[in-house]
């Protein structure tokens, strides 16, 4: 274990927020990602425990400043509770990393990757006492944005995600994902995975940008918008301190209203013209595209379930059984669960079967309507 490296997104209070795919409420769930924050910190010292992840927040329909604001606060939480379990900060700080996504406006995304790793340092620094220079680090992949990418005249999502990608390296991303042109239409065909993986190419080797660190510091422009962004950031973090922290934030619905009244706003920009989409509101072309897609398996799905249907014969029931009673209990007390759901795993438990434990023991999260 302690030679594995990789990652866990593990973020679950984005789920709340923006993506939706929480099962159980607030509470349990964040004790799980603590329990894996602190079962990584002892026994994978290389493994990345959480990907605190704006980018679905943004692709819900947020602003750049919410999208930040956000997913700063939901990190800062995760910090929180590690605390309070008794981890060292330098223990776990160092393993903690985002992903963000990147938008239209090329000197606003900048701004905001900026910003992010201004914030981040101070409040590691200030707010938490870390000591080590790792735990300061706005350590950050970025994803260009699918939900700016269109159906209509899929060719020219090239030249959007080109932009936004060349505004993540110029923000300072360390790791970087080029949407495919034809993300409006289906999952992506070989040849659009090909053109993306380029367009990163040519940023990397022959764009020159990657030669200075922070390239566009000092620039009026951009100065001034990192300053702005990161004031309303500070101006979030104090109306979700003032509604009791992330969870009560949640549980109010203060996340989710402000996220849908933001997409509200922007849709309503380009219905009226007052934001112009290329293809779909101005320059519109009436031809339909015509672009390879990505077929799936159609039997895929059947062996699937044949290969379920084996494991299941195949494996020691009793054991699984057993296993998955010692979840139940690890689950009903204070013990860390990661160990129990490990050995689960190890006699073939199936993630549905493990997550009906914590269904048990949990219950089921219903979040306030939204309107």
């Amino acid at each position: 274990m302690e030679e594995l490296g990789g990652t866990i997104q593990n973020d679950i209070l984005k789920e709340y927020i923006a993506q939706k795919e929480y099962v159980f409420p607030p509470e349990p769930s964040m004790r799980l990602v603590t329990d894996t924050v602190e079962f990584g910190s002892e026994h994978l010292p290389r493994w990345n425990t959480i990907s605190i992840s704006g980018y679905h927040i943004r692709e819900a329909g947020s602003t750049a400043a919410q999208e930040l604001a956000f997913t700063l606060a939901d990190g800062m939480e995760y910090v929180r509770w590690a605390l309070d379990r008794g981890l060292d900060v330098d223990a776990f700080a160092p393993r903690l990393s985002f992903f963000f996504n990147c938008h239209n406006d090329f000197l606003e995304e900048i701004a905001k990757f900026r910003a992010s790793r201004r914030i981040w340092s101070r409040e590691m620094r200030e707010t938490f006492g870390a000591e080590q220079e790792r735990s300061w680090w706005m350590r950050f992949h970025t994803q260009t944005a699918g939900c700016s990418l269109t159906a209509q005249q899929p060719e020219i999502n090239v030249v959007r995600v080109a932009i936004q990608a060349l505004a993540a390296v110029l923000g300072g991303t360390q790791s970087l994902h080029t949407n495919s042109m034809d993300e409006a239409l289906a999952l992506p065909s070989e040849h659009a995975v090909t053109v993306a993986l380029r367009t990163q190419q040519i940023i990397a080797h022959e764009s020159g940008v990657t030669n200075t660190v922070d390239p566009l510091g000092g620039a009026y422009a951009v100065e001034a918008l990192t300053d702005r962004i990161e004031e309303q950031v500070y101006d979030y973090f104090a109306r979700i301190e003032a509604l009791g922290g992330v969870i009560p934030a949640i549980e109010q619905g203060f996340f989710q209203q402000e996220i849908a009244d933001a997409a509200f706003r922007y849709q309503r920009e380009i219905d009226d013209r007052r934001r112009l989409v290329v293809g779909v509101n101005e320059y519109v072309e009436d031809e339909p595209p015509e672009i390879p897609i990505l077929r799936m398996d159609p039997e895929g799905y059947a062996r699937q379930r044949a290969r379920l249907e084996q494991l299941r014969e195949e494996r020691d029931s009793g054991a699984v059984g057993q296993a998955l009673d010692r979840l139940r209990i690890a689950a009903k007390g204070t013990e860390n669960t990661m160990p129990y759901i490990l050995d689960a795993v190890r006699v073939y438990a199936t993630v549905q079967e493990i997550m009906d434990v914590f269904r048990d023991v949990f219950g089921i999260y219903r979040e306030p309507m939204v309107i």
